[in-house]
């Protein structure tokens, strides 16, 4: 399909067929904001509009969700990174953002791809030394087969520590179904989410061979092991920027109604996507 067309939604095809659907929003040079767990593209709309003055924002649907076709049975960050590069060669975007396990697929792309010049992440949840446990996945993936999502997010916000003083799982589990009803479609994603976790593990100085630029971000009020993880993160890519927002938490990029402010992360973005970037040393 033709991606510069008016409309506010398009799709690419993904190397293996799958159909990777977004929404898009100004006009601009172009950038690709990427969602994390439980979302969908719609999670970064009002993001998207504090940027889209200056820039053509897409907002792709991940695979599962939205627009966009299924996971498929050979997922991983490997697919995440091939359905991302083909926005890329679509819209010519060069700049990215990702949040949580989209900030993960954002540092895998921006390792694997060339054209990546620019890539902004807000707390990817790398698990550092047994910092994030993953062995709640499988009593997770039992509530979803028992059709039960709300005891199933409870066990994942509850095992991830965001909600930061969580109420017992009696209580919070009504608290799910009132106050995040639309977000329970969504859980069954996480599964997803969580693989990358896994796949990811004790892995991040690989990240050390990114040659973009890099804006490391993050909440004052997360969890230790998602500072902990942009720590690490700083010490192998000792150029790249860090900013902490101190009254934000893991959900301090998205929509307000999850606890986001827009506008302040969209500060941080547009001077970051605006700055030249850094000389490097291969010819990108």
């Amino acid at each position: 399909m033709d991606v510069n067309t008016s409309g506010t939604t398009g799709s690419v095809s993904s190397s293996d067929g799958t159909t990777i659907g977004y929404q898009r929003l100004g006009s601009g040079p172009p950038i690709v904001l990427v969602h994390g767990g439980m979302e969908s593209a719609g999670s970064h709309v009002q993001l998207a509009e504090e940027l889209a003055g200056e820039f053509t924002v897409y907002l792709p649907d991940r695979r599962g969700r939205g627009l966009s076709g299924p996971h498929g049975a050979d997922y991983g960050l490997r697919r995440e990174v091939e359905d991302l590069e083909a926005l890329l060669a679509a819209t010519g975007a060069k700049a990215l953002f990702g949040l949580s396990s989209g900030a993960i697929i954002c540092l895998q792309a921006a390792l694997d791809l060339p054209t990546v010049r620019k890539v902004a992440v807000y707390e990817p949840p790398l698990s550092i030394n047994g910092s994030l446990a993953t062995d709640w996945l499988p009593r997770f993936d039992r509530e979803i087969e028992a059709g039960d999502h709300a005891e199933a997010l409870v066990i994942a916000t509850k095992e991830t520590q965001l909600f930061r003083h969580a109420p017992p799982g009696w209580l919070l589990k009504p608290i799910v179904r009132l106050m995040l009803g639309d977000m329970l479609r969504l859980v069954p994603t996480f599964h997803y989410d969580a693989q990358l976790i896994i796949e990811t593990t004790d892995q991040w100085r690989r990240f050390a061979g990114i040659k973009a630029d890099v804006l490391l971000m993050g909440g004052g009020k997360s969890p230790a092991y998602l500072k902990g993880a942009l720590d690490e993160l700083k010490r192998v890519l000792p150029d790249a920027e860090r900013v902490e927002f101190a009254k934000l938490n893991h959900g301090g990029s998205g929509n307000r109604n999850r606890g986001g402010n827009p506008p302040l992360v969209a500060r941080e973005l547009h001077r970051f996507f605006t700055s030249p970037p850094r000389p490097n040393t291969d010819g990108r």
